[in-house]
């Protein structure tokens, strides 16, 4: 059938349309080229406005005045100065001039060397992430590499920074060994020496690859702003917890996001287990965790190193005994052990009776354990009780007590630390190099990153009960009588340390009955001539054991001493 013209009227119409249309625009396009200037400098002032906002809502309330007196004082001297106010407009004009101007839009896409990169990372996941049965197959070689990465940037050396990765929905996502090869073979071609978050969505079938800033490694000991109860074991990432605590750094301060470990009655994880390597920095932790606890309660110190980690501690207020041999250790934790059922009983008498529970039995007590497996082998070979063993009370009822204890080993001694141990302490810490089989086996769960080989001290990860694993940075707590530790972190260790409250010369502390009270101290000059000594003090130490740290111990309830 042969098609029918258009009316007359029909055609008219549509061909006037048409030339009014290109009219418009043509008009459009001279205002436009006109008006181009006049269009610039609004567009810069509107920016110089929005930047002037932004300056003022970052500027803290207390420096508002200055800066409001600041811009009213060059105002007046503008106004003042001959042709201030033109010479001001014209300034004023050139600069919204220069920030209204069109900036060249960024390239789009990578260049030839990052291209490169991301096809030589799609063709290392085609053996994972393909099926011979698949009819559309996502990932092929030879394949575009666009539709399976379609998020990506690099940082300033040419390395992927942020990477998201599709993967088709048969891929096993939710077996750990599949996700660990992908993530293994995401980090060794993205590059090495770097840690990398991976967060997997399952419903979307997507794994977004984000690499981690270095944690702050130039924090020092200092008063954290904690409530009783609360101890900070370090520093992690901001997007893992939702709190942060103000430190000091030299003149600045800025507020970090820390890893909080909670004590006392109302703790689900009263205990702390923290392993590592040689030198990972497990003895720093402990030393900052001693610093936080002298705030609020007395701590007991054993160093199976001993190599005087612990030096600054001893016969300092607050510190019961730093205890380096095996008789002094033994004797510590049986006090330890009596100390923890006397506040049971104590406690619960109180609470028979409607009281409120003593006050000696409020204040907490830490037990501060490093590298107590050297005790094991020493006792074993002596014939005696491992020491070990007498943390079984502490632990199992160390939460109503208020007593805490805290043990730090090597990483390869963890099946030599006792069952009760293993059991009882619910968070765990692993310092310096690990693989992600050791990681797993201590903190139950693996972490979010990938861990790498080289680590600076004190750095590691840390979970607390159930809760998700954190990258951990200890704060920097060394041994301030160490010659090699800088002055700036020894004088912040030693601004930290309670006062010393030796015995007067003379005085010694005789031994009393476990149901006795507070034991009175005795002068020298009415002591006997053959004053008797405790077994335990007495008997010879075996070859090999460390010197012993004759403290005494000190507490509001009943202890055990020991002669000098």
């Amino acid at each position: 059938m042969a098609r029918r013209p258009l009316p007359r009227i029909l055609s008219n119409g549509s061909a006037q349309l048409a030339r009014s249309r290109e009219l418009a625009r043509t008009a459009a396009d001279s205002a436009t080229d006109v008006l181009h200037p006049l269009i610039t400098i609004t567009r810069g002032l509107r920016r110089l406005a929005a930047a002037g906002r932004r300056r003022w809502a970052e500027t803290p309330k207390e420096r508002r005045g200055a800066l409001l007196f600041l811009v009213a004082s060059v105002v007046l001297v503008v106004a003042l100065v001959p042709y201030g106010p033109l010479l001001a407009a014209i300034t004023l004009m050139a600069a919204a001039a220069w920030q209204g101007r069109e900036r060249s839009p960024a390239s789009d896409g990578p260049d030839e060397s990052q291209a490169q990169r991301l096809k030589s990372l799609y063709e290392a996941l085609v053996p994972y992430f393909s099926a011979a049965e698949d009819p559309e197959p996502l990932y092929s070689h030879g394949g575009a590499w666009d539709k399976a990465f379609p998020t990506y940037a690099f940082d300033g050396g040419g390395r992927i920074s942020q990477l998201v990765v599709r993967y088709p929905a048969y891929f096993t996502d939710g077996e750990a060994e599949a996700r660990a090869r992908i993530e293994h073979l995401l980090a060794a071609k993205s590059g090495r020496g770097r840690e990398y978050h991976f967060t997997w969505d399952e419903e979307g079938n997507q794994l977004t690859v984000g690499v981690l800033l270095p944690l702050p490694v130039d924090i020092a000991a200092q008063r954290f702003v904690t409530t009783p109860g609360e101890t900070v074991l370090g520093f992690t990432d901001p997007t893992r917890v939702q709190r942060t605590l103000p430190v000091t750094l030299g003149e600045k301060q800025r507020d970090v996001p820390p890893v909080v470990w909670r004590t006392g009655l109302r703790s689900t994880e009263p205990h702390l287990l923290a392993l590592g390597q040689p030198g990972s920095g497990t003895s720093t932790l402990l030393r900052s965790i001693a610093l936080q606890a002298l705030q609020y309660g007395d701590v007991v110190i054993v160093d199976g190193g001993g190599t005087g980690e612990y030096a600054c501690l001893t016969g300092r207020d607050g510190v019961l005994a730093v205890e380096a041999g095996l008789a002094g250790v033994t004797a510590s934790l049986e006090w330890a052990a009596t100390e923890t059922e006397r506040r049971l009983i104590a406690a619960n008498q109180a609470h028979q009776a409607g009281d409120p529970p003593p006050d000696d039995t409020k204040r907490p007590l830490w037990i501060l354990l490093d590298h107590p497996t050297a005790f094991t082998h020493l006792a074993t070979a002596d014939g005696r009780k491992d020491p070990q063993s007498l943390l079984q009370v502490p632990l199992r009822h160390g939460r109503p007590a208020n007593v805490t204890v805290v043990v730090a080993d090597q990483l390869d001694s963890l099946d030599a630390l006792s069952e009760p141990v293993r059991q009882h302490t619910r968070a765990r810490v692993v310092l310096g190099p690990a693989t992600a089989e050791q990681l797993e086996s201590v903190l139950g769960a693996p972490p979010h990153t990938t861990p790498i080989d080289e680590l600076p001290p004190g750095r590691g990860y840390a979970r607390l009960g159930n809760g998700p694993v954190h990258r951990l940075q200890v704060p920097a707590t060394p041994n301030p009588y160490d010659d090699a530790t800088p002055d700036v972190l020894c004088e912040a260790v030693l601004d930290l340390l309670p006062p010393r409250t030796t015995p007067a010369d003379g005085e010694t502390i005789p031994e009393q009955d476990q149901s006795a009270g507070e034991p009175e101290r005795v002068p020298a000059e009415e002591e006997p001539e053959s004053a008797p000594v405790a077994p335990e003090a007495s008997e010879p130490e075996p070859e090999g054991t460390p010197a012993l740290t004759k403290e005494p111990l000190r507490s509001p309830g009943p202890v055990l001493t020991k002669e000098k």
